[in-house]
């Protein structure tokens, strides 16, 4: 018998917090995902065929379903049987068809074959017989390129060959050793990379850069408990930080003919924080590439004339505050902030900017470099492009707001004339839309639903976007019959009395609107993004939370993304923001519609930069927010990565890194805290969250700390396999913190078996 101690708190109801409130909570997803049925995700085109993939739910069990656009049949993807059976074998572990250990996988073109990724490792399986081999994978490198250690590049006319010699460019016919050095001014400290060698179409000119290595910073982990051996282990990673000395890359023409070396002039570029590797024109004319200076103030396409090796900037993007730009791993992929697009070998651009306060899309003149027209305008955003047709002249993009009735953060899929006119929507319904198009057009399916309507997944023809067919219809009857309830959309102004703040609230299932609930925020205020849910999910890890006695919300505030320029603003050079002051507004109008929600007892809690948030709610607003939990947060954005960092707080380092900073601020903590990091975390370096630890020591503070060993960036939540200690530790966290309630004495029980299982 499990026993809870009460504190007493007038006017709140103390069932709340109990033993049967933790079981509910920890078999709540087992239960709502069994009773949603045919629960579709996006769907994916696969290669050049009119084929497309998706996976879909039925009660619980996911399944692989492709769908043939031509024949409209469906089939399994695979022999699910079969595969698991395979990849057991592969793997050394046991597999089951109905929860195979991956989410999503990669088709080859034609469809034979897909890879995934299972703990980790990846396979490639071969529909036709059903088997799964390992792939082998290369040694992880560090940051920065690979320098002069690769094969050489072969010339278009298959003659010649470009190599890096003695860490300067080389030629050499094919097939012979004997080589012929275009340069002399490479050394061991300013060297030719080879992975930045391009020939030009006509195989008689080289672009290439010669690169001056900046600091090659590392952190360094201690894994106190492996796996494998008693002793700990040591590692290291290479991390570059704000404020680091980075490359420095000078492009270089070479043209073979006369064997003449040209150092492009850097007027143009001379401060790179990153610039892209070259990229000839097909008629041979110039070579081209991006720049982004450091700050991420000026963003440009530079364009280099192969005759004589002079710089100009086609398109010179210059903001007073921040280009959100997209790194080369795919990092702020979802921002949607950068897209460029050259028809006809340049002569004309497809660009895409905030410049009048909105993303938009722009056409511009390739050779003059003037705006011939703005594609899209409104006070709207385009959210991503899908695919441009140059000789239709015609683009298919997706965007939020267009519709000033709807969620500004519902996707909807559009096309338009290069010329602004014929603007047409492809999705009709009034919610939050993922379209996967075939490579040729003609096909694509619209997977749409929102967070109280199951997903509709539809096959439609792209030349007049009539419905071909209803592939999947989710049924979430049960569900409701259950008791199931959606969480509530909730708007509010936020501070400038204007602009609209949305969020969402979640109620636990028993909810009683004459009772009072503490709240807690879900936050992570990352500017690359939005965050708040808008497409269905039958359970929702803040719903577990809520189960316990509370009302749980997450709110998009000002500084995120996916609005207008003045909105995501915010954010430049003051994280420390994370849009609290149109949060806590947020909140004040749901207190005052609803009685229930206890505006006197509010958590926050967030991971990386969540985590970040989730502490700066403490620091900065102590007379609102009274509980927080922190998990991997990046609490000093000089402690953390660059490219994220810099790309916000800006650069140099100033004194707006200090104000934003919790470690400078630690001082200031007035509620209770958890801090949650793990040993092993290689996205933000552990030491951000110690450097907290270390001065609310010094100023006295008292504090909860979690290190969990062997843990990378989830540290007990998410994926991580400490995730369910990690969920009862918040849990129990709050329940004492908010509800004025003992948590359970899992010591003493076999209550350790009913904390909530991993969130996929």
């Amino acid at each position: 018998m499990i026993v809870i101690a009460v504190l007493v708190h007038p006017g709140v109801a103390h069932a709340q917090g109990t033993p049967a409130d933790y079981a509910r909570a920890a078999s709540l997803r087992q239960t709502y995902e069994a009773l949603a049925v045919d629960i579709a995700g996006p769907a994916t085109a696969i290669g050049d065929t009119h084929r497309f993939w998706y996976r879909k739910t039925f009660r619980g069990v996911d399944q692989f379903v492709v769908v043939d656009a031509d024949t409209q049949q469906r089939s399994p993807a695979f022999d699910h049987d079969k595969i698991a059976a395979s990849l057991s074998k592969a793997a050394g572990t046991s597999y089951k068809a109905t929860a195979l250990p991956f989410n999503t996988l990669a088709f080859e073109s034609d469809g034979s074959a897909f890879t995934v990724t299972a703990e980790g490792t990846p396979y490639r399986c071969t529909v036709a017989d059903s088997t799964c081999r390992k792939l082998e994978t290369g040694a992880r490198g560090g940051a920065g390129r690979r320098r002069g250690d690769e094969g050489p590049r072969v010339s278009p006319d298959g003659k010649w060959e470009a190599l890096v010699d003695n860490f300067n460019v080389a030629v050499r016919p094919v097939g012979t050793r004997t080589t012929t050095r275009l340069s002399t001014d490479g050394s061991e400290g300013n060297a030719y990379d080879r992975a930045t060698i391009a020939w030009s179409p006509d195989s008689k000119k080289i672009a290439a850069y010669r690169v001056k290595p900046g600091y090659r910073r590392e952190v360094h982990y201690v894994e106190s408990s492996p796996e494998d051996q008693l002793q700990p282990k040591s590692s290291s990673i290479v991390y570059a930080k704000p404020g680091d000395v980075l490359d420095v890359e000078q492009p270089v023409l070479f043209l073979l003919d006369t064997k003449r070396q040209i150092v492009v002039d850097n007027a143009l570029f001379p401060n790179a924080y990153a610039m892209s590797n070259p990229q000839w024109r097909k008629d041979g004319r110039a070579f081209t590439f991006e720049y982004n200076q450091r700050g991420h103030q000026v963003f440009r396409v530079i364009e280099v004339d192969a005759a004589a090796g002079q710089a100009r900037a086609v398109i010179s993007e210059e903001p007073k505050t921040f280009f959100t730009y997209r790194t080369a791993n795919g990092s702020l992929s979802d921002s949607g902030k950068q897209f460029r697009f050259d028809v006809d070998d340049g002569k004309e651009i497809v660009w895409m900017s905030e410049r009048d306060g909105w993303n938009h899309l722009y056409l511009y003149d390739g050779m003059t470099g003037a705006v011939k027209n703005q594609i899209t305008k409104g006070n709207w955003v385009v959210r991503a492009v899908q695919h441009v047709d140059p000789a239709k002249r015609q683009i298919w993009f997706s965007a939020g707001g267009m519709d000033p009735k709807a969620d500004p953060y519902f996707a909807q899929y559009y096309r338009i004339n290069f010329d602004g006119s014929g603007l047409t929507r492809l999705t009709e319904a009034d919610a939050n839309h993922a379209a996967a198009f075939t490579s040729d057009m003609q096909f694509y399916v619209d997977t749409f639903s929102r967070i109280d309507m199951a997903p509709v997944v539809e096959l439609r023809r792209t030349a007049d976007h009539s419905l071909v067919s209803t592939l999947e219809r989710g049924d979430i009857a049960a569900l409701l019959k259950a008791g199931w309830k959606a969480p509530e959309v909730f708007v509010a102004k936020g501070r400038d009395g204007v602009t609209d703040i949305w969020g969402v609230i979640i109620r636990p299932s028993r909810f009683d609107p004459s009772k009072k609930y503490p709240v807690i925020e879900n936050i992570y205020a990352g500017p690359q993004g939005s965050f708040v849910p808008k497409s269905f999910a039958a359970f929702n890890q803040m719903q577990a939370q809520a189960e316990l006695g509370f009302i749980v919300v997450q709110i998009d505030g000002m500084g995120t993304s996916n609005r207008s320029k003045a909105f995501h603003d915010v954010a430049w050079k003051d994280l420390g923001d994370a849009g609290f002051p149109d949060r806590i507004l947020w909140h004040k109008a749901a207190a005052a519609k609803y009685p229930s929600y206890d505006i006197t007892r509010v958590g926050i809690y967030g991971g990386s930069a969540g985590g970040q948030n989730a502490l700066g709610g403490l620091l900065f607003h102590p007379e609102f927010y009274k509980a927080g939990i922190a998990y991997a947060g990046c609490h000093d954005n000089r402690m953390d990565k660059i490219w994220w960092n810099e790309q916000w707080m800006g650069w140099p380092i100033g004194p707006q890194y200090s104000a934003s900073s919790n470690v400078d601020n630690a001082y200031r903590l007035q509620g209770d805290l958890l801090l949650v990091v793990g040993e092993l975390d290689t996205n933000v370096d552990p030491s951000s969250t110690m450097q907290v630890v270390n001065q609310l020591i010094k100023h006295n503070k008292n504090f909860d700390l979690l290190v969990v060993p062997g843990a990378n960036h989830p540290a007990g939540r998410g994926n991580d396999p400490t995730a369910p200690y990690g969920d009862h530790k918040r849990f129990d966290f709050f329940v004492q913190h908010l509800l004025g309630v003992a948590p359970p004495p899992w010591n003493r029980s076999n209550a350790t078996s009913q904390t909530q299982s991993p969130q996929p």
